[in-house]
């Protein structure tokens, strides 16, 4: 690691308001795989970015438990996938820096790789895993509460499931409520499918194929909002 590196990963501590006790695992959980090479013993965040994605997982989980005291679990599951998905993590990488240190291959480095959100999100969450290897939870949550809390309950507010947010639609655009009903139920017991049919007054209705009803319900609601142009891509959760 040369000078500009070390200097770079030195101001990120500094950042973080910890000092690792192996410093490996720092320098470990900015290396990209592009850069990884057995041979010269350079170790990538992948493993890292494995432990990182569960204690994400967790710190949100903890947050929308107890700031939400309100939120049914099939409140709280939704909005948890929305707060640890790559955008959301690229998101924090930038505020902490991240792109900066990043470790790439020339060739990662020349195809735009310090801004693709999917390299920014892996960074982040191998950061987490470093931080909880060295420091336990308390580090990983003191970077959390730093970097992640401060678009927490926007993103937490922002994102509901579909039927959720066909329903309150609706009701607020149209003064109604959207109807389901199943058309199809086919395929053995332990693997069925249902084909949902949702309809909502003075709108053509949509069809989609889940597991579940409720699946398929969440799918064709999906589809009717995307149609109507209620939802964007970045909605889909």
């Amino acid at each position: 690691m040369n000078k500009k590196n070390a200097e770079d990963l030195e101001t990120l501590q500094q950042k973080l308001g910890y000092r690792f006790k192996d410093r490996t695992l720092l320098e470990r959980a900015v290396t990209h795989s592009s850069l990884s090479n057995e041979a010269e013993n350079i170790r990538n965040l992948e493993r890292l970015e494995f432990l990182g994605d569960r204690v994400l997982g967790l710190l949100t989980a903890e947050n929308l438990w107890r700031r939400y005291p309100e939120f049914s679990e099939g409140d709280m599951a939704p909005r948890l996938n929305a707060l640890v998905r790559k955008e959301a993590c690229a998101k924090a990488a930038e505020a902490i820096g991240l792109d900066k240190v990043v470790r790439l291959s020339p060739a990662e480095e020349d195809s735009g790789g310090r801004s693709k959100p999917a390299i920014l999100g892996d960074v982040c969450e191998a950061l987490l895993g470093a931080l909880y290897v060295d420091g336990g939870l308390v580090a990983a949550h003191r970077a959390y509460d730093l970097y992640w809390m401060k678009d927490f309950d926007f993103l937490a507010s922002r994102y509901k499931d579909s039927k959720t947010a066909l329903q309150e639609w609706a009701q607020a655009k149209l003064k109604t409520t959207p109807a389901y009903r199943v058309l199809k139920n086919r395929g053995p017991a332990h693997a069925p499918v249902f084909e949902i049919e949702v309809s909502v007054k003075g709108l053509a209705p949509e069809t989609a194929s889940g597991s579940s009803k409720r699946n398929a319900q969440s799918l064709a609601a999906q589809k009717l909002l995307m149609r109507e142009n209620i939802w964007t891509e970045d909605d889909i959760i």
